[in-house]
């Protein structure tokens, strides 16, 4: 598409959000000469739900906590190298080409509820079955129809095969699927939703993950974020910034504009209003969820409206304990609780008052301990998540303590000395976590929210919106490579756009 001559003054470009998303749409425009950019961040600062603090004696991550795939194909991990954020030994080539399929790769110590350490060989044994079933449930993407509906379905069914074939006494049967279930938690973390059961089955083989060791920021994953700023204007990035309506398909002019019309007016909560040729959405699909019948005005069409709401966007917290002498081995990275009454073939009544913690998979031992302290880092998705959010410190520490001393089998456990837990669902601009593909949609409806309005290519106008974010990523949701890239795609779009219109004696010979 070419613009008509008179429309090629410098656009104005807004971009909503300030993740990494965001950020990155704004370096490109930068490095492509488009620099007529703001950002508006609702917050205090930039990074979205990437969110380092301190904390103990070190940098802990309130939000992104790992490269995913931290290999030559994530442009996250590319970044950071170039940046030199990363330990050395990430950078390896060993590193690089490692396949963990997306699960941690060093063993856990696995407590029951009864106070004993669980087997190990037993435990990497319901590990590798529980592996193996999870990439089975990646092979029906373009299968119709699937075997199931959901992913948790179809696992259910086939662990429930496997037992049949067990010969076992009834107690290890039962720790066998006690083992399983605990590993469906995990896989509700890593997915970001409450159950397996509304994970859709079908598209669950579109997400793509990259090889390499996941691996951490040593000083934080903000300091990805705060490199990427030096590339922009100080200026540029206005903080607590929060939009409250996106009026667009208009003509907009203000005091400051008033020679020049913009299709695009952007309203914020303080009443500052921002005219645009171009906005680019980079809010979090739960706000979106939340605000997007009344974000945008007009309406976005039905089609769009009808794909956020169907795409799945759950919690995931994380809950930092602080103590004064652990507990735990010097060569253990990885407490794991296993509920010895329960079985993934077993649907359990939801009980958030007196049962939430048993969704807890555990605690990662966050290391160093010379640099951060005696600190566990543990994960916990779903409504029980939710409902943690709600409850104060003193009533998380005494679980905690409670549930710590009881696995242990040592019920005079020092309980921790400081606390600190996320609020994903809580943070009015997130509603949560990250997106999944949920039952009752597929990457097409992530294609569909990721689509620039107005729709079609006829309008005088176009790109008034574009979409980017970790939800609009159909093989990269829920990641910081996948919102990063989204960003770069719709700044591209810009990119090209402009490139198009400029006068042919103007573009460089090929």
């Amino acid at each position: 598409m070419e613009l008509p001559h008179q429309e090629r003054e410098e656009p104005v470009i807004l971009i909503i959000g300030g993740g990494i998303s965001g950020i990155g749409a704004a370096q490109r425009l930068y490095k492509h000469s488009l620099r007529n950019v703001k950002v508006l961040e609702a917050t205090d600062r930039p990074g979205g739900r990437i969110w380092s603090t301190h904390f103990a004696h070190g940098v802990v991550e309130i939000g992104a906590h790992w490269i995913h795939g931290p290999s030559d194909g994530n442009p996250v991990f590319h970044m950071a190298s170039q940046y030199g954020l990363l330990h050395e030994t990430a950078l390896s080539e060993e590193n690089k080409n490692m396949e963990v399929g997306g699960h941690p790769a060093f063993a856990p110590i696995s407590y029951s509820s009864s106070g004993s350490v669980v087997d190990a060989e037993l435990v990497d044994a319901m590990g590798n079955l529980y592996s193996r079933l999870l990439d089975q449930s990646r092979e029906f993407l373009h299968v119709v129809p699937a075997p199931a509906t959901s992913v948790g379905q179809f696992m259910k069914k086939e662990i429930a095969s496997h037992a049949e074939e067990w010969h076992d006494d009834v107690p290890t049967k039962q720790l066998k699927l006690a083992l399983l279930s605990g590993f469906f938690k995990l896989e509700c973390c890593i997915s970001g939703t409450h159950s397996m059961d509304d994970v859709a089955l079908g598209p669950f083989g579109e997400y793509k993950m990259l090889p390499g060791l996941d691996c951490t920021f040593p000083s934080g994953y903000q300091g990805l974020i705060q490199c990427m700023m030096t590339s922009l204007p100080k200026e540029s990035v206005l903080l607590n910034k929060p939009v409250c309506t996106v009026h667009w398909q208009g003509s907009f002019k203000t005091p400051l504009t008033a020679e020049r019309k913009f299709p695009v007016l952007v309203e914020c909560e303080d009443g500052d209003k921002f005219p645009a040729d171009h906005v680019i959405i980079t809010v979090p699909l739960g706000f979106l969820k939340l605000k997007c019948d009344c974000f945008l005005d007009p309406p976005l069409p039905a089609r769009k409206l009808h794909a956020i709401h169907k795409m799945g966007f759950g919690t995931n917290n994380k809950i930092f304990l602080e103590f004064e002498t652990p507990f735990w081995k010097p060569d253990c990275y990885l407490i794991d609780f296993v509920w010895e009454n329960e079985s993934p073939l077993v649907d359990s009544e939801l009980d958030l008052q007196n049962a939430w913690f048993k969704k807890l998979i555990g605690f990662l031992v966050l290391q160093p301990p010379e640099q951060l302290g005696h600190v566990l880092c543990g994960f916990i998705a779903g409504k029980e998540s939710e409902f943690m959010e709600t409850l104060t410190d003193a009533e998380i520490i005494t679980s905690m303590t409670q549930v710590l001393q009881r696995f242990t089998g040592n019920p005079h456990l020092a309980p921790p000395i400081r606390m600190l837990r996320s609020k994903w669902h809580s943070q009015p601009y997130t509603k949560g976590s990250y997106s999944y593909v949920a039952v009752g949609c597929s990457g097409e409806d992530i294609d569909i929210i990721a689509e620039p309005l107005p729709e079609g290519n006829t309008d005088p106008k176009p790109l008034q919106l574009l979409f980017a974010g970790e939800a609009t990523h159909k093989t990269f949701y829920s990641t910081t490579h996948g919102a990063l890239q989204s960003g770069w795609r719709e700044a591209e779009r810009l990119i090209h756009l402009y490139a198009m219109s400029e006068p042919r004696h103007n573009k460089p010979k090929l």
